[in-house]
């Protein structure tokens, strides 16, 4: 739901609200970026440049928000940043993926399997010495065949939770669900995950 004081001043300083807006919450934006970004673009593409070119498209997309009455101006701009970085990837990647990417909605299918790609990618950054990094192939196929078992709507909630660090009435709005059922799932998250990492070998001590 639009705030009222939001829209009477999106109505007379569009950009100044925006640019507010997105100071406020780089920091979380970033972190979606990073968390997101595909693992082959690493080094390649600046979270900040895609957080550049996603503030210049909300503000040529803002008349759409004032015409949606459900979305908070975050869970819009985030929106806004989430479609931006397909984009850029789409340009970056091979054809292959580009068509993938082009094909399945950013709320299934090519998204849901790169919120499965991440997190494994997180959650592997404990394997740091050389011993560790002997192993860590064969711990991400295995991280990632157990976290794919995971419900997808449990998946997202983890990662929005966890690693964007959205509170959990923004998780509710983005997914479009109520907040009982995303502070639920957020629960049942976080007790899957950590079967998930005590079945592991040496997962369980390495990240506690």
């Amino acid at each position: 739901m639009i705030d009222p004081t939001i829209r009477r001043r999106l109505g007379t300083d569009a950009e100044g609200v925006l640019a507010e807006e997105f100071s406020r919450n780089h920091d979380r934006f970033w972190r979606m970026v990073d968390f997101r970004l595909d693992g082959a673009l690493a080094g390649r593409v600046d979270p900040d440049d895609v957080l550049q070119e996603a503030w210049m498209a909300a503000v040529q997309r803002v008349e759409h928000f004032l015409e949606n009455e459900s979305l908070s101006l975050f869970v819009w701009l985030r929106l806004i940043v989430q479609q931006t970085l397909i984009d850029v990837q789409r340009r970056h990647l091979g054809a292959k993926k580009r068509d993938a990417y082009r094909e399945r909605s950013i709320h299934g299918g090519q998204w849901s399997q790169n919120t499965s790609v991440s997190l494994v990618a997180k959650l592997l950054g404990t394997y740091t010495s050389p011993s560790q990094a002997a192993v860590r192939q064969e711990r991400a196929a295995q991280l990632r065949d157990a976290i794919e078992q995971m419900d997808e709507m449990d998946r997202e909630v983890l990662a929005l939770r966890h690693f964007e660090e959205l509170t959990n009435s923004e998780v509710a709005e983005v997914l479009g669900i109520q907040e009982t059922t995303a502070s639920n799932r957020y629960v049942r998250a976080l007790r899957r995950l950590k079967v998930i990492l005590d079945a592991l070998p040496d997962f369980g001590e390495t990240a506690g």
